[in-house]
C-alpha cells in the first residue's frame, strides 16, 4: 500500500470525518431543502437589494418555464455573460430547474474568447448585461449556435447609484434580445414541469483559464458540487447566522462553490456587489457584516493596501480563506498583522470543482524550511492527493512531483474533448499539472506549474521559490519569475516585479536581496519593473504573457 493511501494528515483533521456523505442527489436539491426550512429567509443581498429565497424560487421558476416554452430542454446549455449581479443566481437555477446546464463565462472575455466559448459549449440560450452586449456579444452572437439572447442590467435589484461602479451606465435595448425580467415578469406562475437529476447531470460548463493552452470546458456534475459546498460548510467549520461575501467572481469555480453553493447548502445570505472595487467591497462588510469568504490573495491585499482600509470593517469575520493562487508566507504574515484574522489556504481547480486541499479551520499552515513554500493545506475528506514521478508512480513523502487528486470532486471529463480527458484525467484521477511534495504530516506545498520550471545551466529553478523571496523585500508588492534565452547559461531568471505605493528601489537592490538569500543558481540576473502584472481574473499571474 502506497503511503498516501494510508492518508497520513488524517492526524490533522481533530473531530473531523474521514469521509463526507452527500445530503442531496443533485445541486438543486440543496437549494430546495433551504427554502422548505425558511421561504422568507434572505437569499441574495445586492447593495440595498434582497431577494428571498422564496422570490428567487419564483422568478427562476418563471424563467425556466418561459425557457422551456422556447425549447429549452435537458441537456441544453444556458450561457451567463455577467458580473455578480443576482440575475447569476436566478439564471443557475433556471437551468437546472428546466433540465439543462449553466455554461459560465468569464464577463472580461472579448470577442474572440466569446466566440470560442459559445462555440465550444454550444450554448442556446445567453444570458448577458445589456452593455456586454452592445459592445462585444452583437458582433459574436449572430453567427453562434445561441437561439435566444436575454439582456439585464447591473441597476436591477437596487436603487443606489455609486458612481464608482455605475458612473455613465444607462439602460440598453438591443435589437434581437430580450430584456431579461420583463421575459420573468411574463411567465410568472409558470412553472416548469419537474425533471429528475442525478448526481451524474452535468450542473456546469467551466472553462479553464487557458493559462497553457485553449481553455477547456470541465464537466462540473452535481455530485462534484454538492460535495464541495460540503467541504466549505464543514470543513470550513460554518456558524449559525453567518452571511457569505462574493469576492470571487461568480463565473470562476471559486465563486460558483465557494460562494454561490455554499449559500444553497448552509443556508446562507450571499453578498454580492457587482465586481471587486475595494473601496466598494470595504463599505459593503461595515454595511452587511459577513462572517466567511474566499478570494484570491490578490483580492486580499488590493483591501489592505486601499485607503479606506480599517481593522474594524473585518470584524465580523470569523473565517477567510483564500484560493486560486498561492499565497507568500510574507502575504500570509501581512494579512494577519493587518486584520488579525488567519488567512486559511485552500487548493484546488476548475477540474476539482474548486477545493482538494485546505488548512484545517483554525490551523495555521507550516512554511517548508527548505523551500519557504507555505502548505496549501491537506486533503479533504473523501479525497487522496499523491505525488507523482513522469511515469505516474507514486514518490515518497518530501519527494517533488506532480500533484494527482482523486475524489468525488474531480470532473467525469472535458466537454467534446476526449484526448484531453484521457490524458489530464486518466481513470477518473486529475493530474493536476502543478509540482510539489507532502511532508511527514500530510501538508502539501506547491513548488510550481511544471510548464514553468526554469533549467539554467542545467539546475532547476522554481519560479515560485524566486517569487517568494522577492515578496519578502518591503518594497515589493507582486513578482513574477519566467525563464529567458541566455546565450551562455541556455536559460536565464528574469523578475517582474511591481512596487507598493510610495516605495522605491532599484533592479540591483533587489537582484542583491535575493542573491544574499538562496543558491547562487537561482537569483534573478534581471529585474523589471511593471505598474501591474497580468493576471487572470482569479488572481494567477500570467507569465506566459511575460515570457513573450
Amino acid at each position: 500500500m502506497s503511503v498516501y493511501d494510508q492518508r497520513p494528515w488524517l492526524a490533522l483533521y481533530g473531530d473531523q470525518p474521514e469521509e463526507f456523505s452527500l445530503e442531496h442527489t443533485n445541486a438543486l436539491e440543496m437549494f430546495r431543502a433551504g427554502l422548505a426550512a425558511d421561504p422568507d429567509g434572505v437569499a441574495i443581498r445586492y447593495f440595498d437589494g434582497v431577494v428571498t429565497r422564496a422570490e428567487l424560487d419564483a422568478q427562476s421558476d418563471a424563467l425556466a418555464g418561459g425557457l422551456r416554452e422556447l425549447g429549452f430542454g435537458r441537456g441544453d446549455r444556458l450561457a451567463v455573460y455577467l458580473q455578480n449581479v443576482p440575475q447569476f443566481l436566478v439564471c443557475m437555477l433556471a437551468a437546472w430547474k428546466a433540465g439543462g446546464m449553466l455554461v459560465s463565462i468569464n464577463p472580461m472575455s472579448r470577442a474572440r474568447e466569446l466566440t470560442y466559448l459559445l462555440e465550444d459549449s454550444g450554448a442556446k440560450v445567453l444570458v448577458c448585461s445589456e452593455s456586454l452586449y452592445g459592445e462585444v456579444g452583437r458582433d459574436v452572437v449572430p453567427a453562434s449556435p445561441v437561439e435566444v439572447v436575454l439582456t439585464t442590467s447591473e441597476l436591477e435589484y437596487q436603487t443606489r447609484d455609486d458612481a464608482r461602479l455605475f458612473s455613465g451606465v444607462t439602460r440598453q435595448r438591443h435589437e434581437g434580445t430580450r430584456d431579461l425580467m420583463e421575459f420573468i415578469a411574463g411567465h410568472r406562475g409558470n412553472t416548469p414541469p419537474p425533471v429528475e437529476l442525478g448526481p451524474d447531470d452535468v450542473a456546469f460548463l467551466t472553462y479553464t483559464s487557458g493559462t497553457t493552452g485553449v481553455p477547456k470546458g470541465a464537466v462540473n456534475v452535481h455530485r462534484n458540487v454538492v460535495f464541495t459546498a460540503t467541504v466549505y460548510r464543514d470543513f470550513i467549520r460554518f456558524r449559525p447566522g453567518g452571511e457569505v461575501f462574493g469576492i470571487a467572481p461568480l463565473f470562476h469555480i471559486t465563486g460558483l462553490i465557494g460562494h454561490v453553493a455554499i449559500s444553497f447548502l448552509a443556508p446562507m445570505p450571499l453578498v454580492l456587489a457587482y465586481r471587486f472595487e475595494p473601496g466598494v467591497v470595504l463599505d459593503a462588510f461595515v454595511e452587511h457584516r459577513p462572517t466567511y469568504t474566499i478570494g484570491a490573495i490578490a483580492a486580499l491585499n488590493a483591501l489592505l493596501s486601499h485607503p479606506d482600509f480599517a481593522r474594524e470593517k473585518f470584524s465580523s469575520f470569523t473565517s477567510v480563506y483564500s484560493g486560486g493562487a498561492a499565497i507568500s508566507p510574507s502575504a500570509e504574515k501581512a494579512f494577519r498583522a493587518a486584520t488579525g484574522l488567519q488567512v486559511h489556504n485552500a487548493y484546488g481547480l476548475t477540474e476539482t470543482t474548486s477545493p482538494m486541499t485546505a488548512t484545517p479551520f483554525g490551523a495555521g499552515p507550516p512554511v517548508d524550511p527548505s523551500s519557504g513554500a507555505l502548505s496549501v493545506g491537506v486533503p479533504v475528506p473523501s479525497t487522496i492527493v499523491r505525488i507523482q514521478d513522469d511515469e505516474g508512480n507514486d514518490l515518497p513523502l518530501g519527494e517533488i512531483g506532480e500533484i494527482v487528486a482523486e475524489g468525488p470532486q474531480v470532473v467525469a471529463g472535458y466537454w467534446g474533448k476526449p484526448e484531453e480527458t484521457a490524458a489530464g484525467l486518466p481513470g477518473g484521477t486529475l493530474k493536476s499539472g502543478d509540482v510539489g511534495f507532502m511532508n511527514e504530516q500530510g501538508w502539501i506545498f506547491i513548488v510550481d506549474r511544471k510548464k514553468d520550471m526554469i533549467n539554467a545551466s542545467g539546475y532547476k529553478v522554481w519560479p515560485r521559490e524566486v517569487e517568494d523571496v522577492l515578496a519578502e523585500h518591503p518594497a515589493v508588492r507582486e513578482a513574477a519569475v519566467v525563464g529567458v534565452p541566455d546565450d551562455k547559461r541556455g536559460e536565464t531568471v528574469k523578475a517582474y516585479v511591481s512596487l507598493k505605493a510610495g516605495h522605491s528601489c532599484t533592479s540591483d537592490e533587489l537582484i542583491r536581496h535575493c542573491k544574499e538569500r538562496m543558491a547562487a543558481y537561482k537569483y534573478p540576473r534581471q529585474v523589471e519593473f511593471l505598474d501591474d502584472l497580468p493576471k487572470t481574473v482569479t488572481g494567477k499571474i500570467l507569465r506566459r504573457e511575460l515570457r513573450g
